[in-house]
């Protein structure tokens, strides 16, 4: 599924609800709360009367890796929390996160890019557990 550098997913055989249930838990297994949860299908057919396809993006927030970040570079809160979507095509559910390495690799910061690499570890392991 990856078509992206930035992104790091794959499509998964679950209803949309149940997968949006799944990540939600593999996050919390993982050290995760959920900051935001932002449901675009319904905040567009709100704001624009469109209809797209189910589509959440889940605000993910490590706090000891978050604080960790922090400590490494103040304004690295503009690129936090980590996003997680969930969302479905045509009949096929998919699960994509970013991948910090890359979104933090603008930024020259070794300590930063190391708890890059941690939490990217670990959405890996969250995406690959569905």
């Amino acid at each position: 599924m990856n078509k992206t550098n930035y992104s790091y997913g794959k499509k998964i055989n679950a209803t949309f609800a149940d997968a949006l249930e799944r990540v939600k838990e593999e996050l919390k297994k993982e050290g995760f709360g959920i900051l935001a949860n932002i449901d675009v299908k319904a905040t567009l057919k709100g704001k624009l009367d469109v209809n797209i396809q189910d589509y959440v993006i889940l605000g993910a927030c490590n706090p000891p890796n978050a604080y960790k970040s922090l400590q490494a570079e103040t304004e690295i809160g503009l690129m936090l929390p980590c996003n997680v979507i969930v969302y479905r095509k045509d009949n096929n559910v998919f699960v994509a996160a970013v991948r910090p390495t890359v979104a933090m690799g603008m930024i020259k910061n070794e300590p930063l890019m190391e708890v890059a690499r941690n939490i990217e570890s670990k959405l890996k392991k969250v995406i690959d557990s569905l």
